[in-house]
């Protein structure tokens, strides 16, 4: 008996220190729990929404930018919704979201505490653990998970404090609304009345029960299990909603089994924007990058930091909208009609839209274009196996979305493969117009729809620029060795180390004067007059004109083998129609903040970089490439003013350029193929006839409205007062140079007989050409 006593003494020790330890343990961690939550709220792992948010979040007030014509053009802005309350979304649709996302939705204060246990001893194989309102953090502030485990740790605990904030703000019911009308269903549907009119043709409070799960189902990932894009994988998810339901008891096996039967009954159709569509989202995009790093620079010096999406600022821009509808639609004239004709010439060929390429290259291009799709990065972040999202690219669809110029097309039967290939063979096109005189950029189209081809085409892509670079080699003979329009140069053969550039029509001998060399784009004269000053000479000029894309230091330069921006070739070309003045081209002309305070305005980057005389002389130059050179097909589109310009055409014609010059207006054209294998053969790729028609289209536009412009056919270029006469080099010219029909183009003909034309020009011609 006191043997049992002495033990019991013993062991009671151990079993209360055990004790105390595991509540000091618990309340530690408690403490700790707390005391690290308290950190994130304070900010010391990184910024949280502010308070002002968290109390109004529907305070975002859009920015709007204008054009000069003071026509609102487009906004900044999060997303375009149409908010529902709660008594507006039907009850099954409640439940159905607690069923799939959060059945202890009511019961919790934000965080879900046995959710979060069982997500962590389940290894997130039985869900995250996320509440509706964390879902709702996460859309509400942007918190993005990252691929790092402690800054997904950091972000998580972000998310979980202002889950407890907006708890403590607001109703559940209003937490339920607010999360549903911030989803993005995609295609336009931002939110859950969108999605409903979007995908149903219904609002939000007539969706049946079936339907109703087909949204809430899209929660889990709206581009996997869209019901358009993917119907079978959709109505599957759809009905893992209603067995939920069933599950939970908000629906009894008579109601699940009725409903889960039920086809999907989608009746698409996207939304308008509430903005006239235009393709202003590619200057946007450009302004977008320009604006934050002025707001960065801003901050930095001020202590005062605006957003573009949340601070309602007004930017007014010198885009004129009458301008921008025109390039729209010069645009279109002429490439809808080309692209009909560039599948003709595509049809049975293996290697389709390609020339010069290995099958094994072709297919490497079209699933490097895969990777690029959204698709198939989200399915990459699932985990899905490489070779299974192979199959599902290649695998026939109900439904799948082609870009045509008469609209968007869904054909059935199709793959994804598909569309990446058709999409291949797509022609785009950039053009900008700026005046020369101020710099201000009056039309600025970067690509032919944004929805399919997000890369802008004036700023952000470098493309070969052929002969239009010809100009400033000419411009640094004349200024460094001051030579006249007739100076003249040899047109034998020219070779330099293992470069012998040829000329386009195969003929040499003789000499001929810079007006006529420029004029018809001759190879070896520009050759030699690079020669002459060398490439540093020519670099150094091209700098001064603003071009700050790289240029190598070789001869090749002459003929135009640098990628250049279209935003930058027609910034240099307006300084020969300054008087040697370089504008930096802009379109932001101000910017207001909502209470009307001017908070940038329009400050323009100039500096002399020729002579009045070098200028005038390059003008002179370019109005013979019109009246009797690549470009005199200028003349057959009715257009009589005073015109200067210059075409230019890469290697096998995988970039077309034209650069024209007024008076008051310059405008630049460059169209081409997204991926250079793919082109037009033979000469139908010069830019004579791929760029000039439509810029010669845009300004039959313009000049048909030239008083609104204060633009004339009667405008005159400005001439130096020492200057007498413009140069007449006739007489002068040695005759042993036979120009052909060198850029002799005349204006197409409209469907069969110009497609038979073109279709002879195709057959007779090889598929390489020399830098034009």
């Amino acid at each position: 008996m006191t043997n049992n006593k002495n033990k019991t003494k013993k062991k009671n020790p151990w079993v209360w220190r055990l004790i105390a330890l595991f509540w000091g343990l618990l309340i530690a961690s408690v403490l700790g729990i707390a005391g690290i939550l308290y950190s994130v709220s304070e900010g010391m792992l990184g910024p949280l929404p502010d308070v002002e948010q968290l109390e109004n979040p529907d305070i975002n007030v859009a920015s709007e930018i204008y054009s000069s014509d003071g026509i609102l053009m487009d906004k900044f802005e999060k997303e375009q919704r149409i908010p529902v309350n709660f008594k507006d979304i039907p009850e099954h649709m409640v439940k159905a979201l607690y069923a799939r996302e959060d059945v202890r939705f009511n019961e919790h204060s934000g965080i879900d505490g046995e959710a979060v246990l069982r997500a962590v001893f389940a290894g997130g194989q039985q869900g995250g653990g996320s509440t509706i309102t964390q879902q709702l953090a996460k859309q509400l502030f942007t918190i993005k998970r990252s691929k790092d485990k402690l800054e997904a740790v950091k972000q998580k605990l972000k998310e979980w404090v202002v889950a407890t904030q907006l708890e403590q703000r607001y109703t559940k019911e209003e937490i339920i609304a607010m999360y549903l009308n911030k989803f993005d269903f995609i295609y336009r549907a931002n939110g859950v009345e969108a999605a409903a009119q979007t995908y149903f043709q219904k609002n939000v409070q007539d969706l049946d029960v079936d339907e109703a799960a087909m949204l809430i189902a899209m929660l889990k990932n709206p581009v996997y299990y869209n019901p358009v894009d993917h119907p079978e994988r959709a109505k599957n998810e759809r009905n893992i909603v209603l067995r939920q339901m069933l599950k939970y008891g908000f629906l009894n096996p008579q109601e699940f089994s009725q409903y889960s039967e039920k086809p999907l009954g989608i009746n698409f159709k996207m939304l308008k924007s509430s903005i006239k569509e235009t393709y202003s989202a590619y200057f946007k995009y450009t302004m977008r990058k320009e604006l934050e790093d002025y707001f960065e620079k801003f901050a930095d010096k001020f202590g005062v930091h605006y957003d573009l999406y949340r601070d309602g600022l007004k930017i007014y821009t010198s885009i004129d909208s009458r301008m921008q509808k025109m390039a729209e639609q010069s645009i279109k004239e002429h490439l809808a009609n080309e692209q009909k004709l560039f599948f003709q010439v595509q049809k049975g060929r293996s290697l389709a839209p390609f020339y010069d390429i290995s099958s094994a290259k072709r297919k490497e291009i079209l699933e490097a274009a895969m990777r690029r799709t959204e698709v198939y990065k989200n399915m990459h972040a699932q985990g899905i196996d490489e070779e299974k999202i192979r199959e599902e690219f290649y695998k026939p669809r109900e439904s799948v979305q082609f870009f045509t110029w008469e609209g968007k097309e869904y054909r059935k039967n199709k793959s994804w493969m598909d569309s990446i290939i058709y999409h291949k063979h797509i022609i785009e096109a950039g053009l900008m117009a700026m005046n020369p005189k101020d710099g201000t950029i009056k039309a600025w189209v970067g690509g032919i729809d944004w929805d399919y081809f997000k890369y802008d085409h004036v700023k952000q892509a470098r493309r070969q620029v052929g002969s239009t670079f010809k100009p400033f080699v000419y411009a640094t003979a004349i200024h460094q060795m001051n030579y006249s329009p007739c100076h003249q140069v040899s047109n034998e053969r020219f070779k330099s180390g293992s470069w012998e550039p040829k000329n386009a029509n195969g003929r040499y001998g003789g000499t001929l004067s810079l007006r006529d060399g420029l004029a018809h784009s001759v190879n070896v004269i520009s050759a030699r007059l690079i020669s002459e000053s060398g490439p540093e000479a020519v670099i150094q000029l091209a700098k001064d004109l603003g071009i700050k894309s790289p240029i190598p230091n070789n001869l090749t330069i002459a003929l135009g083998s640098s990628d250049i921006t279209l935003y930058e070739m027609v910034g240099a070309f307006s300084t020969f129609a300054n008087g040697g003045i370089y504008i930096k081209p802009e379109f932001i002309l101000s910017i207001e903040d909502k209470n009307g305070k001017i908070i940038k305005d329009f400050e323009p980057e100039t500096r002399e970089v020729l002579s009045e005389e070098v200028a005038f002389t390059m003008i002179d130059l370019l109005e013979g490439v019109v009246e009797k050179g690549t470009a005199s097909g200028v003349r057959r589109y009715g257009i009589t003013g005073e015109v200067g310009g210059k075409t230019g055409t890469t290697n096998a014609g995988s970039d077309s350029w034209y650069i024209g010059l007024t008076p008051n207006l310059v405008t630049g054209v460059w169209v081409g193929n997204e991926d250079r294998a793919a082109h037009f053969p033979g000469w139908h790729s010069q830019g004579a006839k791929m760029a000039l028609p439509i810029w010669a289209y845009f300004m039959q536009k313009v000049y048909k409205e030239g008083k609104e412009f204060g633009i004339s056919q009667k405008d005159k270029f400005e001439k130096p007062e020492d200057i007498e006469r413009k140069w007449d080099c006739s007489s002068v010219n040695s005759g042993f140079y036979d120009f052909g029909n060198i850029g002799n183009y005349q204006q197409p003909q409209k469907t069969q007989s110009r497609e038979k034309s073109v279709n002879e020009i195709l057959s007779s011609s090889n598929d390489t050409i020399s830098f034009e």
